[in-house]
């Protein structure tokens, strides 16, 4: 679909918004998904790093496009997550039961069951195979958009909660729980996290790697709800929430010292797996070019992003602009 088609989309789906019920999950915050994209930059060789860099801020705002389109565009929700405990009883492994190929995966359950339940591993494969046209044609426009978006989705494989049906709890008590990992700890704590994280490398199986990655993400869940539990439980309400100024409303959320005791429990485990994230994006990037052949990206830095994407970003822009005004609403997962 092209950008302006997209546009259009988005234009026919805000009067949608009044409707929708509200988001109580967040992706990774928007602020970690652009220090995400900022930081793979960095891990890039010389033959790349020059076009990243002249176009980094491109690539650091655009990061959140994704998260923002989930509000109207039907079908880009999903592109989030996949609930991989809901294809498997209690005591078996997911893994061993949801084939990682797209068609065996849809032949055995079915496209809309897909649909429902995520299909985030297999839309980064999408993304990667655009990604590496977009290279191959030494399309500025193509490599800058599916760079950067692509980036987002690996994130998003790198968050725990976007690998579960119970991705905000899975009790009343420890609904805000999703907020609380992916938005409230990085606004407190990314700041001062190290992305030095080493050079990009080659990925000879991307697919496995993204199967990779959220499997590592999946086995975090466990300890994510154990600690919230162990410490919400031992500590009394007004040391577990706050009221704070968000704009110009007060809002509860978790409070300072409730986060930091998270924080200091889980071991920095959002920083780590943001370093996970930064260096599997540089990873991405990089193999995608290899598989393009390498194409030389320097004399690409001269060209400016073309009129026509200039003026479909723009008019993305105003969009979500409208978007934004309708009401003060949590990106989705």
């Amino acid at each position: 679909m092209s950008i302006s088609k997209r546009c259009i989309i988005l234009l026919l789906s805000i009067k949608l918004l009044v409707i929708l019920p509200p988001w109580d999950a967040f992706s990774f915050g928007f602020a970690a998904h652009r220090k995400i994209n900022r930081m793979a930059i960095f891990t890039l060789p010389p033959e790349m790093v020059g076009f990243f860099k002249h176009h980094i801020e491109f690539i650091t705002e655009r990061s959140i496009d994704p998260d923002r389109r989930a509000h109207t565009v039907e079908g880009e929700a999903q592109r989030h997550y996949i609930d991989i405990d809901h294809f498997a009883d209690e005591g078996e492994n997911p893994f061993d039961i949801v084939p990682r190929e797209w068609e065996d995966a849809k032949k055995k359950f079915s496209n809309d069951t897909l649909q429902r339940y995520g299909v985030l591993p297999w839309h980064v494969q999408v993304m990667m195979q655009r990604l590496t046209r977009a290279f191959m044609a030494e399309n500025v426009d193509k490599i800058l958009y599916n760079a950067t978006h692509i980036g987002h989705y690996i994130a998003d494989l790198c968050t725990p909660l976007h690998t579960t049906k119970y991705y905000n709890g899975r009790t009343p008590e420890q609904r805000g729980i999703h907020a609380l990992w992916e938005s409230r700890l990085v606004e407190l704590y990314a700041d001062n996290y190290n992305y030095l994280v080493g050079r990009a490398e080659y990925i000879e199986s991307p697919l496995d790697r993204t199967w990779e990655l959220i499997e590592e993400s999946h086995l975090k869940v466990d300890t994510i709800y154990w600690v919230f539990d162990s410490l919400r439980t031992h500590l009394p309400p007004d040391v577990v929430y706050a009221y704070e100024m968000r704009g110009q409303s007060t809002s509860r959320t978790f409070s300072r010292t409730f986060s930091h005791k998270i924080h200091q429990a889980m071991d920095a485990m959002v920083e780590r797996q943001m370093r996970r994230a930064v260096k599997s994006v540089g990873d991405f990037w990089f193999t995608a070019w290899v598989n393009a052949g390498q194409p030389d990206l320097y004399k690409l830095e001269k060209r400016s992003l073309s009129a026509a994407f200039r003026r479909q970003l723009e008019q993305e822009e105003q969009i979500y602009k409208k978007i934004d005004q309708v009401e003060e609403r949590p990106t989705p997962r």
